[in-house]
């Protein structure tokens, strides 16, 4: 409806019983509110135009109640952004209204009759009191009184003074008394989403802001199925990568938890009998640890079982601290031990025999030929170095008939051994000393004796340095021989030439003496160098065929025979070489 001027109808003209809907009595408008003059000569606009209509309406209405559509508060958006166009993607957000409170400039839809009143009622119900249309900005109303109205009966509606209306709406008067036009129809509702926004109403329908095709239900069904076919091959390969480094981790670091290491139980049980851990098992039955002390010394050596009857043989070095009043103790590889006591010893061969008695079940130590003996034939050495018993230790034979001499503590020669050894790198440290040397065939070969350490030259027991791979036993033939000879009459026989040689040379070779010891001849008469012809100041070259290059070294060569054996020697006299031929003599130990 239109706005009436306030020029038109001043805010006293209105009596207050003036109520919307109802009929104003022409005298109640003061005769100054009416223009005067030519107001009756001049046409009165929309006259042709017929009453009932839109355009009668504006025709009749004063000037300005129907005027421009107000404009909006603000420039329309160049963009076309809502609410005065389509979405688009800057889109700001829309101003903010409250519920039920129409868009400024919009046309508001008639809304339907709430459930159970008629449209009738509907249409004549009395505004709220408000203020006057088209009254100047803050004039108000008078209020009139409320009466009480009755209902309404079946089909018609009643006006405010009681009387009944027929159901059709009547056409509503001006203020002014002029009738107003029916009201024009309502347009149906703009199917504009923008044109009725309202940010607390459900949406009519899914919108897209960035103006995109919204997808349709298979879309989005395909777009779910990518996303879970997408999600499992990236979860199957954070799996398999997660197990991968779990797997590496484990075979690292053995699994998780307790470790428990793998152990092969399916191993040979027995060991070849010629090796090592076969000779070993073979020999060290008939191994025994000698503990040795004396009034002044002691220590601790190896020997191995000669027969049943008890007899031990080691050497003469080891027995040697217990002189005539001491104690020898033999430990057997059992743990089994038991007291002994010297039979025979020799110092020149550094051998010796010890026995012990009220031992049963003993095992002999087989012996072998050490004259078969070839260099790098295996050899185990079994003894108790540095007092640590039933020690096996294996190599090979790296030099035979070696000449070598130990002892000589005393000084006057009379403790000197003179030994043609078989040399092995088996390790041997002091306390091998009097340990068997043993074949493949667990036979003894050699007895242990003297190592050649650093520093301390060749010694038996010397100096407690370590082994450096040069270790030297008694030939095992010799020893043989002089064991018999100690357990059959207590002492050993040397074979010797009967000549005095002059140990301070230093040529090449073995020269006989100018004068003997003790004021006798440098030969001694009767004897076998004397029946060969030996003389003063000969130099004795080779020995059976093999060069020697000192007098400890002829020694050494002579000790290696029996007495009574046949020996060629080669000598040098006045320049000229001569071969002789002797038999060797033999002297008491």
């Amino acid at each position: 409806m239109g706005a009436v001027p306030a020029s038109a109808v001043p805010a006293s003209a209105v009596p207050a019983s003036a109520v919307p809907g109802s009929a104003v009595p022409t005298d109640a408008v003061p005769a100054s509110a009416v223009p005067v003059g030519d107001a009756a000569s001049r046409p009165i606009p929309g006259a042709d135009i017929p009453r009932g209509s839109e355009a009668g309406a504006r025709a009749e209405a004063p000037e300005g109640a129907f005027g421009e559509r107000p404009k909006p508060l603000h420039d329309p958006d160049p963009y076309s952004t809502p609410p005065y166009g389509e979405p688009g993607p800057w889109a700001p957000a829309p101003p903010v209204q409250h519920p039920g409170t129409p868009a400024h400039g919009t046309a508001v839809p008639q809304m339907p009759p709430p459930h159970g009143v008629p449209a009738a009622a509907q249409a004549t119900a009395p505004p709220m009191p408000g203020p006057a249309v088209g009254a100047p900005q803050g004039a108000t109303m008078p209020s009139a009184s409320p009466e009480p109205t009755p209902p309404p009966e079946q089909g018609a509606t009643r006006v405010p003074d009681g009387t009944p209306a027929p159901a059709p709406a009547q056409e509503a008067t001006y203020s002014g008394g002029t009738p107003q036009p029916p009201a024009a129809p309502t347009a149906p509702p703009s199917r504009d989403p923008w044109q009725n926004y309202d940010p607390w109403a459900a949406a009519p329908g899914p919108l897209q802001q960035n103006g995109a095709a919204v997808p349709t239900q298979d879309q989005r069904r395909k777009r779910t199925r990518k996303t879970l076919v997408l999600g499992a091959v990236l979860l199957a390969l954070g799996a398999g990568g997660i197990g991968g480094a779990v797997g590496s981790y484990l075979e690292r670091n053995g699994g998780i938890g307790g470790v428990e290491l793998p152990q092969d139980g399916n191993g040979a049980k027995g060991r070849a009998p010629d090796s090592v851990a076969g000779i070993a098992a073979s020999a060290l039955p008939s191994v025994v640890t000698l503990h040795v002390s004396g009034a002044d010394a002691q220590g601790t050596g190896t020997g191995f079982v000669l027969d049943k009857r008890g007899h031990i043989l080691t050497n003469n070095h080891v027995v040697e601290p217990a002189g005539d009043d001491g104690e020898i103790s033999v430990t057997f590889s059992g743990g089994e031990t038991a007291k002994a006591t010297v039979v025979g010893r020799d110092s020149g061969y550094d051998l010796a025999v010890v026995k012990v008695t009220g031992v049963s079940g003993l095992k002999p130590l087989p012996l072998g030929d050490s004259d078969n003996v070839q260099v790098g034939d295996p050899v185990v050495a079994i003894g108790a170095p540095f007092e640590l018993s039933n020690t096996v230790t294996s190599g090979i034979i790296s030099a035979k008939e070696r000449p070598i001499t130990a002892g000589g503590e005393k000084g006057d020669g009379s403790d000197v051994s003179y030994v043609d050894a078989l040399q092995t790198d088996a390790p041997i440290n002091p306390g091998n000393s009097g340990g068997p040397l043993v074949d493949a065939g667990a036979r003894v070969i050699g007895i242990n004796s003297a190592i050649r350490s650093a520093g301390t030259g060749s010694d038996l027991e010397g100096g407690q340095a370590g082994s450096i791979g040069l270790g030297f036993a008694i030939p095992i033939n010799q020893g043989k021989r002089v064991a018999e000879e100690l357990i059959n009459t207590g002492r050993a026989t040397h074979p010797v030439i009967g000549v005095t040689l002059d140990m301070d040379y230093a040529g090449d070779g073995a020269r006989v003496g100018t004068e003997g010891s003790g004021g006798r001849p440098p030969v001694n008469v009767g004897g076998p160098g004397y029946k060969a012809g030996i003389k003063a100041g000969d130099v004795i070259t080779e020995v059976g065929g093999q060069r020697i290059h000192s007098g400890e070294e002829l020694i050494v060569k002579i000790r290696a025979h029996r007495p009574g054996d046949r020996l060629e020697l080669t000598l040098q006299r006045d320049g000229r070489a001569r071969n002789v031929t002797l038999t060797l003599g033999s002297s008491g130990g």
